[in-house]
């Protein structure tokens, strides 16, 4: 069973339609309930952003905090869900998978299940297509972090995951993350 001592962390998910500010208002409500922002992502995907915040605090700033954010997100327009939790254990070792191919359907489920039977986490993921240069048919390009555990050896894992690449023509590369 957690303590309140060990939930000194929440999770903020938000969802809806773009526009300036968003970020403002909630990075905003995060400090002035005395609360510090540990990590954070957002995007907008054609008209709609995604935001992932980890708030940190005192269990008291996180309570006011939670609090704060059902009205928050009708003033904002956006679904927001909100949850405890703890600190992770410190994480694996921090790889970049770099990736380029002709889009197709399935790249990034099978990037995905490589990893997954590895048992490797994707710790972040970002793809997108665009035209390429001289044909103009469309290309797919995946940017993840991976971690991978202290323990695997990681020569093996670079020639498997290379082996597997070139079965499924795909330019990739799997470097360790530079600080």
């Amino acid at each position: 069973m957690r303590t309140e001592i060990d939930n000194t962390h929440l999770i903020i998910t938000a969802c809806g339609p773009d526009r300036p500010g968003l970020v403002e208002r909630l990075s905003g409500c995060i400090a002035d309930s005395g609360c510090s922002i540990e990590e954070s992502r957002m995007s907008a995907l054609a008209g709609q952003c995604t935001i992932a915040v980890l708030a940190a605090g005192p269990w008291h700033a996180l309570s006011k905090l939670e609090g704060q954010l059902d009205a928050l997100g009708t003033s904002l327009g956006l679904t927001l869900h909100h949850e405890r939790t703890g600190k992770r254990a410190a994480p694996a070792i921090p790889y970049s998978v770099e990736l380029i191919t002709a889009d197709r359907p399935g790249v990034v489920r099978n990037l995905a299940a490589f990893f997954t039977r590895s048992g490797i986490n994707i710790e972040d993921l970002q793809s997108s297509t665009y035209p390429a240069p001289h044909t103009g048919s469309t290309s797919l390009s995946v940017v993840m972090t991976v971690g991978i555990p202290a323990n695997m050896h990681i020569a093996t894992l670079r020639g498997d995951f290379l082996d597997y690449c070139d079965s499924l023509n795909l330019d990739a590369t799997l470097e360790p993350v530079r600080g």
